[in-house]
């Protein structure tokens, strides 16, 4: 860029002020959008990518099928890692390890530490010493070989380290004794340098999980090492593939292998088990599986639909350039032809018109890198906090800035450019240029803008089909009452039944509580258990999984569930008699409820024979994404299904504090009866919300994109608005003193766009249609796409673009056409 084409460049820009800040502003809008989503993309994507032979890294999960009906977990059984290693070819390495909740950590005092507490510790595991080959970290004292190749060892990473010793070098660290909830003390024997980058895999103590052998301690942790049958979502397998290993053949040897040593019985017929490698680059982003602990799952097709948003909206601004300076190439046309004539070459010309919009893209960016953290803190609460502009560290945010630079100039300045350096001198001289060029120009135009239109009615469709599809499932009768309802975790540890007696007893005299039940999940959660179950109808065995809710008699009452028939539950039933759903009823050939009433359920849970003593009505045991399954509730004092308590509010006085000095005495009787944990709860109608969390980020952010994209139109749209009327003043004033009036001068100015807003809303609509129908396929119950959401996107759309316009055809059509007429 030389000094001669910046001067011109800021001379032209002086003397276009109102279009260059419009090109400026669509730019930077496009930019900063495209800005923030790279970094939510770029963040995601970034995810477990930093190990070394990354690719070779597989997390062994297991596929079951029962009866059709398939379920996935993200575990294995205990004893698999260890035949895997001896028995399975083709893998470098294998590591096992198991994943516990949250823990009480104590530290014991020390001449040069003070002793101290750390309550619910997470990200702790029970790992061998293959995990550190597995996982290559950066040792800052004790040695991979050695460090948890005994009972009673601990690694931890540096942050832990410096929580549990502040002040203490790591090597110091080495030897200081942990106990975890208060019977498991630790050796430390090793530190590891925490990983800096994002990861899935943020353990920060590693305890040896030969420390099982003991089985006192297994028992206490609730792990077995030696049962083949049950598959646990704790207890994980890592593997690591030799060079050139084909991951089905290791998929079919570990099946295989688990089946000598587990071999399938007669009951389990009809069922099957299969052992499968998810890809490390694979869990960060499969649901089905999950990661750990209810970290972040990302979503693919989010993530492409984002960088397609984004890809938009820096588009618009770009078509938005591309409008505005072809639409002034008229005005320039004996600019450039003098300097033809002068002695300008094409190349210089084109030079000279690419050095204009580059300096108008380097603005642009540097007005959206100074506006990014605003965005990225106006959408903090879906955006992970980790995600922020930092241009010194991250070298590939730079990058991309460099490049969308270059690429927006080139896209947003080549046409014009090429436009404007094509004019003969002598055709432009003679004021002959616009009659030359106009009807292909005016054809770009006009395309451009169809286009631009096309994409911001596009974005308004969605929005509201997805708010109207949110709304629908979160105002949706699930079958259940959700309203005033707050439940409780208790402790899965030493979680005696005295204990769970005593905060029962105590939330009975709190006198603004209507009732209490104690069981297992809330009727619509996240997780829920299932058995197999047969029933014989005479002439065939109908097998099929049956879902679990565990309660007690108050359960069904609580939650306002409507039993169609029989009886509700007793505390006597738990091991003879039980209550199914409608759905469950009818699959095994019941039309009237009243029918099932009565029957056997056999080889309940593999052995049980289980009466069904009533049929509920239909609720939803998960989001509307899923359809309502077979279900029975059951009643059980397993300490595993029977700790959460369910506690129903009496209604609230308006204005009234009751709930919160319920809550208050909640807390107190928690306290009372657990006071080495801590007292958390939930309201039942915000948890149901989290299920639509993704919906809801998902109609936000197409929110933010439908206003962006209508402002980037509009700015277009004004640029365009104010460069005809300009054209068209001494037509106008010739048309008043002829006597239009102002409607009709107003009406023949907007009438073009208002066509091209039209055609856009044709083209629109069916691909709008198409693509959030197929959205809506997501959800097995959901709202219709009604009419009148693409008449509000249309007549929305034409309301602004003419309130848009009319700021300069009102202001021209009320001028004094004697004005008019002495404009040249």
């Amino acid at each position: 860029m030389t000094a001669n084409h910046l001067k011109v460049a800021l001379r032209h820009f002086k003397r276009h002020k109102v279009f260059t800040l419009i090109n400026i502003a669509g730019l930077s809008i496009g930019i900063s959008a495209s800005l923030i989503i790279f970094l939510i993309v770029k963040y995601d994507f970034s995810f477990d990518r930093f190990y070394p032979e990354g690719d070779k890294i597989y997390r062994v999960v297991t596929n079951f099928d029962f009866s059709g009906e398939k379920v996935y977990n993200m575990g294995v059984t205990a004893p698999l890692p260890d035949v895997i290693r001896k028995e399975v070819t083709g893998i470098e390495k294998t590591a096992a390890f198991f994943t516990l909740y949250e823990m009480n950590v104590k530290v014991p005092a020390a001449a040069e530490v003070k002793g101290n507490e750390f309550k619910r510790q997470g990200n702790i595991v029970l790992a061998d010493a293959d995990y550190f080959d597995v996982f290559k970290y950066e040792w800052l004292a004790g040695s991979a070989s050695s460090a948890l190749t005994e009972p009673n060892k601990v690694v931890l990473t540096s942050e832990k380290a410096r929580l549990y010793f502040p002040g203490l070098s790591p090597a110091a660290v080495i030897g200081k004794m942990i106990t975890y909830e208060d019977s498991l003390t630790m050796q430390v024997t090793g530190v590891v340098a925490s990983f800096t980058q994002n990861t899935d895999f943020k353990f920060g103590d590693f305890i040896s999980r030969s420390t099982l052998e003991r089985k006192a301690i297994a028992d206490n942790l609730g792990l077995n090492l030696t049962n083949w049958g049950g598959t646990s979502s704790s207890s994980q397998c890592l593997v690591k593939l030799s060079p050139g290993t084909d991951p089905n053949t290791v998929e079919k040897a570990i099946t295989s292998l688990a089946e000598k040593h587990n071999p399938p019985q007669p009951e389990d017929k009809g069922n099957s088990r299969a052992f499968g490698l998810q890809p490390l680059s694979d869990i960060h982003f499969n649901p089905i599986y999950g990661n750990f602990q209810g970290g972040h799952i990302a979503n693919k097709n989010t993530l492409y639909s984002l960088s397609i948003i984004g890809a938009f909206l820096l588009f618009l601004g770009c078509i938005n350039f591309i409008n505005l300076n072809t639409a002034q190439s008229t005005q320039r046309a004996k600019e450039i032809s003098i300097r033809k004539t002068i002695g300008s070459t094409r190349t210089q010309l084109i030079v000279q018109l690419l050095t204009e919009t580059f300096i108008i893209t380097v603005i642009a960016v540097i007005i959206s890198v100074g506006i990014s953290p605003i965005l990225l803190n106006l959408f903090s609460d879906f955006i992970s906090a980790e995600i922020r502009l930092d241009l010194i560290q991250a070298s590939g945010i730079v990058i991309f800035l460099l490049i969308l630079t270059v690429v927006v100039s080139l896209l947003s300045g080549f046409y014009p450019s090429m436009v404007l350096s094509a004019y003969k001198p002598v055709v432009a001289l003679k004021n002959q240029a616009a009659s030359k060029g106009n009807t292909r120009n005016t054809l770009l135009r006009k395309s451009l803008i169809i286009s631009q239109f096309v994409i911001a009615q596009f974005f308004i469709i969605a929005t509201v089909v997805v708010v109207k599809q949110t709304r629908y499932a979160l105002n949706k009768d699930l079958g259940f009452k959700k309203d005033a309802i707050v439940f409780v975790t208790t402790p899965w540890k030493n979680n005696t039944e005295s204990k769970k007696r005593l905060f029962a007893d105590k939330l009975s005299k709190i006198p603004q509580i209507n009732l209490v039940s104690r069981g297992g999940e809330p009727p619509s959660s996240y997780q829920t258990s299932s058995t197999d179950a047969e029933f014989f109808d005479g002439k065939r065995n109908i097998k099929l999984q049956l879902y679990l809710k565990f309660a007690d008699p108050d359960y069904i009452k609580l939650y306002g569930i409507k039993m169609q028939a029989g009886r509700d539950i007793r505390p006597s039933d738990s091991s003879s008699a039980f209550v199914i759903n409608e759905t469950y009823a009818r699959l095994i050939g019941f039309k009237n409820p009243s029918d099932a009433v009565g029957k056997y359920i056999e080889n309940f849970n593999g052995d049980k024979r289980m009466q069904v003593v009533g049929v509920f009505a239909d609720f939803r045991q998960e989001s509307l994404h899923s359809p309502v399954k077979p279900m029975a509730v059951i009643t059980s004092d397993e300490a595993w299904n029977s700790g959460i308590f369910h506690i129903a509010l009496k209604p609230q006085t308006p204005g009234g504090d009751e709930w919160k000095t319920a809550l208050g005495s909640i807390g107190k009787a928690w306290k009372e009866s657990y006071p080495d944990d801590d007292f958390n709860y939930h309201f039942y109608d915000e948890y149901i919300a989290k299920f639509y969390d993704s919906e809801q980020r998902t109609s936000r952010l197409l929110a933010w994109t439908s206003g962006l994209s209508i402002l980037i139109s509009c700015l277009g749209l004004l640029g365009l608005a104010i460069y005809t009327t300009s054209l068209r003043t001494k037509e106008v004033g010739i048309r008043k003193v002829l006597g239009a009036t102002v409607v009709q001068v107003v009406t023949l100015l907007s009438l073009e766009m208002i066509a091209l807003i039209l055609l856009s809303f044709v083209i629109v609509v069916p691909l709008a249609w198409w693509a959030m129908n197929s959205w809506m396929q997501g959800f097995a119950d959901r709202t219709t796409i009604s009419w009148w959401i693409f008449v509000l996107s249309g007549g929305g759309m034409l309301f602004t673009a003419l309130l848009t316009l009319s700021s300069q055809t009102i202001r021209i059509a009320l001028s004094n056409p004697v004005k008019s007429l002495r404009t040249e």
